[in-house]
């Protein structure tokens, strides 16, 4: 928003919150200040991990019917829409959120606070009271407190779409490097991986050595089972849903150093900014679109093997 006469508060608070920006990624995104982040990782957020991944392509369906909605008008319709918290709170988003509203924002959210009280937090934020105020009806000034808490769990709601991110690009090296072969999710990761334990257990078992084994093995395939495909799979979800949960400490540093983690909070800035003056401005995470081309890449891979079978 450009600064304009008579609106010194606004200019003020946000021109202090974007310069709080840099020490605040340097603080909390970079090591060990990550490091501190993921603590809270250890326990439910690795169950919670895979069950986000399943709800992901479900948030993306949402988001998509929210901005077509308001694309034809249906403002109502799409704000409801939009104001869907699809995917499980995780515990490490929890206490980013906490501290973006907190460090950044200037608003103190207690601990554990259902919408209700996250709303009238922000509400009580003297940077935050005038504006909202000129909002005119208390309806539409709880409206506003509604997007702005919206906005909040939506950056807070990147990080499981960093973490899909992030765990693709592992696999597509570790598949590159393991299997020579392109693997974008830890499904397409899957068959290779059975049939390597099927050729090293088959090569183990050979009745005249192992050496015979290998020669013999390397001209004849082995058939893997379908079992053991399906033992590949649970195993790569299960070490997907540690991969995605402490994921955050590898993509941190590197979303810090890029300059990434401060352009999305400037963007998180902006939007709050907009909203206080009631602009159709929310904030998008642009990150779950990302990672569901990779899903789709996976499936694509995953169908064109069952077909090839």
């Amino acid at each position: 928003m450009q600064p304009g006469i008579g609106q010194p508060e606004a200019t003020d608070w946000a021109t202090a919150a974007r310069s709080r920006v840099p020490g605040f990624v340097a603080r909390h995104f970079t090591w060990p200040g990550t490091l501190r982040l993921h603590r809270a990782a250890l326990g439910a957020d690795i169950l919670r991990a895979p069950v986000n991944v399943a709800l992901s392509p479900v948030l993306v369906l949402t988001r998509l019917a929210a901005m077509a909605a308001r694309k034809v008008r249906l403002r109502r319709a799409g704000d409801w829409l939009a104001s869907r918290r699809i995917l499980l709170p995780t515990a490490v988003a929890a206490g980013v959120e906490a501290r973006v509203a907190d460090q950044l924002l200037g608003v103190t959210l207690p601990p554990g606070a259902d919408e209700a009280a996250r709303q009238a937090a922000i509400l009580q934020a003297p940077q935050f009271r005038e504006r909202v105020r000129r909002a005119g009806t208390p309806e539409q000034a709880q409206a506003i407190a509604a997007r702005l808490s919206q906005a909040l769990a939506e950056y807070a709601g990147t990080r499981s779409a960093i973490a899909d991110l992030t765990v693709s690009l592992v696999t597509i090296l570790m598949g590159a490097i393991l299997f020579r072969a392109v693997t974008p999710g830890l499904v397409s990761m899957a068959p290779g991986l059975a049939e390597a334990l099927s050729h090293t257990v088959a090569v183990e078992d050979f009745p005249l050595g192992s050496t015979l084994g290998a020669a013999w093995y390397g001209v004849f395939p082995v058939a893997t089972p379908g079992w053991m495909v399906a033992v590949a799979v649970a195993a790569m979800v299960m070490a997907g849903s540690v991969a995605g949960a402490f994921a955050g400490v590898i993509a941190d540093p590197l979303q810090a150093r890029t300059g990434i983690h401060a352009r999305r909070l400037h963007r998180l800035i902006d939007t709050v900014d907009a909203e206080l003056d009631r602009l159709d401005r929310p904030f998008v995470a642009r990150e779950h679109y990302l990672a569901r081309v990779f899903d789709l890449w996976d499936a694509a891979l995953g169908i064109t093997r069952l077909f090839r079978g």
